[in-house]
């Protein structure tokens, strides 16, 4: 495993990052293909010990128990100085008005329970989920700010939004003398690329580490169109993010896998890691052969006559993934 520093802090990830949405139960939540404790449990310690050191996981996954089971599984597995710890805040926790969003109140309250559900004293990279309109952004950098000098907080974070809400908050951190965002958590992969247009140019510019979400389509860039899984039947969310003229992509990534010998995940995974900027596009598994892919993708190099083949086909898509 390969490690490099994220964006231009000190900070060391491995090149790949797990993502924990996979794990927490399935009676809780919206996540009905999640896997509970018992099952999450060997595919956590599996990627410990093929070096992964950077997790990524939400106080809103499985409500909270994605948290729970990452905690106590890490604190088993793995030495916590040695270990990269992500979540976010953002989504809805509770019932009432403040039950969700990136008011002071929520930043204060959120890192709290989150921090108990880990386990741990504190966390690596705190990100912001989505943005939240509702609350100043002056607001929600200051209380970001306060968890970070209170030792809650290493790193600040943030995940998909428009170039300009990203670009807005870091002028108001920085402007303050506040904790500026290190990282961008984006929707990246080979058949959706519009983040190539504004914020990944941006990111670059600024030093900011790109950590992509859903860097293989959720799946779809590792079967065919057509075939289907238990998440892709039930992941109401993922139905809303490709579009029909994506199969082109999807069968050259096949066609590149074969010729290769290898797994089209492999390929897939390849292509985001090798793109400029990008730190550490984050997995999803729910088998042990997916970590292994992604180990053995982000090492595989692509060359410029497969990467044209690959990109050739893309055709512009709606913006989607922002709420």
């Amino acid at each position: 495993m390969d490690y490099v520093t994220l964006g231009n802090t000190g900070l060391q990830v491995s090149r790949v990052c797990l993502g924990c949405m996979s794990f927490g139960l399935p009676e809780r939540g919206n996540h009905a293909w999640s896997l509970d404790e018992e099952r999450s449990r060997p595919l956590i310690r599996h990627a410990v010990e093929s070096g992964i050191t950077f997790f990524d996981t939400a106080n809103v996954y499985s409500d909270g128990t994605s948290e729970e089971i990452t905690g106590r599984a890490l604190a088993d597995y793995a030495d916590r100085d040695q270990i990269v710890l992500a979540t976010k805040l953002h989504g809805r926790m509770r019932p009432g008005p403040n039950g969700a969003g990136l008011s002071r109140k929520a930043v204060l309250t959120e890192i709290d329970h989150s921090l108990r559900r880990l386990g741990t004293d504190y966390v690596d990279l705190y990100q912001i989920h989505r943005w939240d309109p509702r609350t100043p952004i002056e607001e929600t950098m200051e209380a970001l700010h306060d968890v970070v000098r209170a030792g809650k907080v290493r790193y600040l974070g943030a995940s998909s939004m428009w170039a300009w809400q990203f670009a807005k908050a870091q002028h108001v951190a920085i402007t303050n003398g506040w904790t500026p965002f290190v990282s961008m958590q984006n929707h990246y992969n080979l058949i959706y690329r519009e983040e190539e247009r504004e914020m990944l140019p941006l990111c670059r510019d600024q030093g900011v580490g790109v950590i992509p979400w859903s860097p293989l389509a959720r799946g779809r860039l590792t079967r065919d169109w057509d075939a289907a899984t238990a998440r892709s039947e039930t992941d109401e969310f993922g139905k809303t993010l490709y579009q029909e003229s994506d199969q082109e992509i999807v069968a050259r990534v096949a066609e590149v896998a074969e010729a290769r010998g290898v797994p089209r995940a492999q390929v897939a995974l390849a292509w985001v890691a090798g793109r400029p900027g990008v730190s550490a596009p984050i997995i999803g598994a729910t088998k042990a052969g997916h970590i292994d892919d992604a180990v053995a993708g982000v090492e595989l190099e692509l060359t410029e006559e497969e990467v044209a083949r690959l990109e050739e086909p893309y055709q512009p898509h709606a913006v989607v993934g922002f709420v």
